[in-house]
């Protein structure tokens, strides 16, 4: 199993923790991947915590949301939403996102059915996050998917994170990681 850490900022105020001390308490995981999220924060803070994120961690970071801040990072994580704002076509959004982010740079997007996997899978992206796997307390979800998430998971071509609720002990068949948020601290 391979770690996606979701580094939420709201956990982080609410366990009054610093960025440094959440890159402590998960020095001890192999993570592959770390996601910043910060959905109450301004766009100064998201970008003052990205500089120290990018100077502290090694791995590959991706921000949540925010496209015009992927340069400080190695790629972006959008939901479906985000892509319909930046077109209703979601295969023309992703070749506009890929056209303000650089070929260089992952883009991963969130899916939630068999249906957005399948349409993922025409998509000039790296991985797709699959979820909800179970409820979480940093997100509300509606969409659980449960043990239908390994097979969901089957038919995508990209790499997939299992999202919301997933533990360490949780195993896929069909998953590259699992993306863990609160349960790392």
């Amino acid at each position: 199993m391979q770690i996606y850490a979701l580094c939420d900022q709201s956990l982080l105020d609410k366990k009054h923790l610093s960025i440094q001390m959440y890159l402590n308490k998960i020095a001890k995981y192999n993570i592959k991947i770390l996601q910043y999220r910060a959905k109450n924060s301004s766009k100064y803070e998201i970008k003052q915590q990205l500089t120290t994120l990018r100077n502290a961690y090694n791995g590959c970071l991706i921000i949540n949301d925010y496209i015009d801040l992927a340069y400080l990072c190695d790629g972006v994580h959008v939901g479906q939403d985000d892509l319909k704002s930046i077109d209703r076509d979601i295969a023309h959004a992703v070749v506009k996102l890929r056209n303000m982010i650089g070929e260089d740079k992952i883009i991963g997007i969130s899916t939630h059915n068999k249906d957005e996997v399948l349409q993922s899978n025409e998509l000039d992206i790296e991985y797709i996050g699959l979820g909800a796997y179970r409820q979480t307390s940093t997100k509300s979800v509606s969409n659980i998917l449960g043990q239908q998430l390994d097979d969901i998971a089957s038919l995508s071509t990209h790499k997939v994170a299992a999202i919301g609720g997933v533990t360490m002990n949780d195993t896929f068949e069909f998953v590259t990681y699992n993306a863990i948020g609160g349960g790392l601290l």
